[in-house]
């Protein structure tokens, strides 16, 4: 079974720590490492690899619920910018990166100039110091929670 399908089942068990949210196409979590706070993950329901998999209507409904989860981490965790990434090289599952960034957050940490998180040295973004703390993750999940639950109850979508 794939890393993201665990992560899912363990939401379903009510045993996955970084849960937030469950919408309508997938799942809110807090990414386990915090190198760029607020870094928050949206996990398809289904399983697929790719986007064009998707049935049209679920697809346009993914799509937009990931833009209101990553509106809801730009003010909840002040960004200057939002990164979104979908990959899918290393989990064959689709979901959402999606990063709150600073100014001058990468040249802070020894790399200069803007750019991707993945500019970032692999070994010091998921370091164990980056993981939150029981209490860090329950700011970071209410915090979260809360920008989220104000878009969606807002008749946002």
């Amino acid at each position: 079974m794939c890393i993201v399908c665990n992560r899912i089942n363990m939401i379903k068990s009510g045993e996955n720590p970084y849960f937030v949210k469950e919408l309508e196409t997938g799942y809110v979590v807090i990414g386990d490492h915090q190198h760029f706070r607020g870094y928050t993950l949206f996990l398809c329901k289904k399983h697929e690899l790719e986007l064009h998999a998707l049935d049209k209507s679920f697809r346009q409904r993914y799509l937009e619920e990931m833009s209101i989860v990553a509106e809801a981490a730009y003010y909840a965790f002040e960004a200057d910018k939002m990164n979104y990434e979908l990959l899918g090289n290393g989990d064959s599952h689709l979901h959402w990166h999606l990063f709150p960034r600073r100014n001058g957050d990468l040249e802070n940490y020894g790399v200069n100039g803007a750019g991707p998180v993945w500019l970032y040295p692999r070994d010091k973004m998921y370091d164990v110091s980056n993981r939150p703390d029981a209490n860090e993750l329950q700011e970071l999940k209410s915090t979260l929670l809360h920008e989220l639950n104000q878009l969606l109850d807002a008749s946002y979508i």
